[in-house]
């Protein structure tokens, strides 16, 4: 049974720098350039302004982001779903990494000394779920 269904639109792949953009969209919501940047600028090395704008066009183009143009200032959205995104990400990740094998992916998570207690119990009540269904 797979946690990611196969959809018919075009997978997107976005690039790191993209990636922060839309995790910043996908939880703040829509947003100018200059709360995008100022957000960028929170998490890493001074970003130039005007990069972060030719960035989000770029995005815009691509179809990732939307434009709301009716005021003064742009206000960009998320056009890509989060968990479609990530699914397509994870599963090229286990693809070249454990050979497309979730139980592979999943014994590496499960011995890796960064997963928590409170991690594997949400693991195990996932688990859980899934064969009850």
């Amino acid at each position: 049974m797979s946690l990611f269904k196969k959809d018919p639109t075009p997978e997107v792949v976005p690039t790191k720098t993209e990636l922060d953009v839309l995790q910043i969209l996908w939880q703040y919501g829509p947003s100018t350039v200059r709360f995008v940047h100022d957000k960028l600028n929170e998490q890493k090395e001074a970003v130039i302004y005007t990069s972060t704008l030719k960035l989000m066009q770029v995005m815009k183009e691509k179809g990732m982001l939307d434009r709301d143009e009716s005021s003064m200032k742009h206000v960009y959205s998320a056009v890509v779903e989060e968990t479609k995104v990530k699914g397509t990400m994870l599963g090229r990740f286990m693809d070249s990494m454990y050979n497309g094998s979730p139980s592979d992916l999943m014994m590496a998570l499960l011995g890796n000394d960064r997963t928590s207690a409170e991690e594997l119990q949400k693991m195990k009540e996932l688990l859980n779920k899934l064969d009850d269904k």
